[in-house]
């Protein structure tokens, strides 16, 4: 059946500016990180994606790695992007990413000027295009010459592989040099992706400042903090969740102390009527430093759950002050 786009797409979803560009983006963005791989069935990746985009999600969120295995997440959506959504390319912000472990050797990571442009041209090549709406630096490289790296993104504008560039998991002294680097070369920077949640509370400590001070937007990534910004773990651990299956979560983590926590703000979730996912996703989008947060989605069940928070009332100060005390940096995850 041949995919036609929502008429109301537009109306389904507020966009917000990004830092002090022209480009707008979807408050809530979706992210292809952990869901499209080749481990999934490829006829729900393909309902997750347009179905977003019937409810208004421009913006599409990879990485040269997402999978699996490496790059699989860029040939699925290069796929749907063939077969459904080429007429509408001109209304998609597609995104992508290089940095972490890629291939083997020495040029298949970090921020090496060979390893940022090879990757975007295989990017490319799997994803179908000439080019991304913004490329991203995906880590800071401590060995690398940051003048390489960031020369590296300029090269990507001025060659016509992407229109924008941006930074990810950038702390505020490494984002203040690299968008001076960038200036100078007379490319903006636009956009930061940190990490972000009720438990990873760092961009907080200086870099939000910094971003709004410099006129970057902020997309915030792992906003449910892999789950454990949800009630999947108040009863128990599932078989099947990341506590069981992956690497990011450690079972220490789930104490009974956390499950206090998270009880407390499943009571302010469910005063709003929201879920404690949708809590959690509007708690991140309070910051007047964010853009957009991104969400990932294993069924459309799930992502038009979880797009409810993009039109959320606000939270109050005082349901601010409440969340508070109950949004422990470091209380739980590995990557702290």
């Amino acid at each position: 059946m041949t995919y036609e786009a929502a008429p109301d797409r537009y109306e389904q979803i507020p966009y917000r500016r990004t830092g002090r560009s022209g480009l707008l983006l979807p408050r809530v963005s979706l992210g292809l990180w952990n869901n499209f791989g080749d481990d999934r069935d490829r006829s729900v990746q393909r309902d997750i994606v347009l179905r977003a985009y019937d409810l208004g999600v421009t913006h599409i969120d990879l990485a040269n790695n997402y999978g699996p295995p490496p790059g699989a997440a860029e040939r699925v959506f290069g796929e749907i992007l063939a077969r459904d959504l080429a007429p509408y390319r001109d209304e998609l912000i597609i995104s992508s990413k290089a940095g972490f472990d890629m291939w083997a050797g020495p040029y298949g990571e970090w921020g090496s000027r060979k390893y940022l442009l090879a990757s975007l041209d295989q990017s490319l090549e799997r994803l179908g295009l000439d080019y991304v709406d913004i490329f991203y630096s995906h880590r800071f490289d401590p060995d690398t010459p940051l003048e390489e790296t960031m020369g590296a993104l300029a090269t990507a504008v001025s060659s016509g592989r992407a229109l924008y560039v941006g930074i990810s998991n950038y702390d505020e002294e490494q984002t203040r040099r690299a968008h001076a680097i960038l200036a100078d070369m007379g490319v903006p920077l636009l956009i930061h992706q940190p990490r972000y949640n009720l438990f990873d509370r760092r961009p907080e400590a200086g870099l939000f400042d910094a971003l709004v001070e410099l006129g970057v937007g902020a997309i915030t990534y792992s906003p449910l903090a892999q789950g454990l910004a949800t009630t999947r773990y108040l009863d128990g651990i599932p078989g099947d969740s990341r506590v069981r299956t992956a690497q990011w979560i450690d079972e220490s983590k789930i104490t009974e102390e956390y499950r206090e926590h998270i009880r407390a703000l499943n009571t302010i979730a469910e005063a709003r009527g929201q879920t404690l996912a949708q809590l959690a996703l509007t708690w991140t989008l309070r910051h007047p430093a964010v853009t957009s947060t991104l969400i990932g989605a294993s069924s459309v069940a799930q992502l038009e759950d979880s797009l409810k928070a993009a039109t959320a009332e606000p939270l109050t100060a005082a349901e601010i002050a409440a969340i508070d005390p109950h949004a422990i940096h470091q209380l739980v995850d590995n990557w702290l």
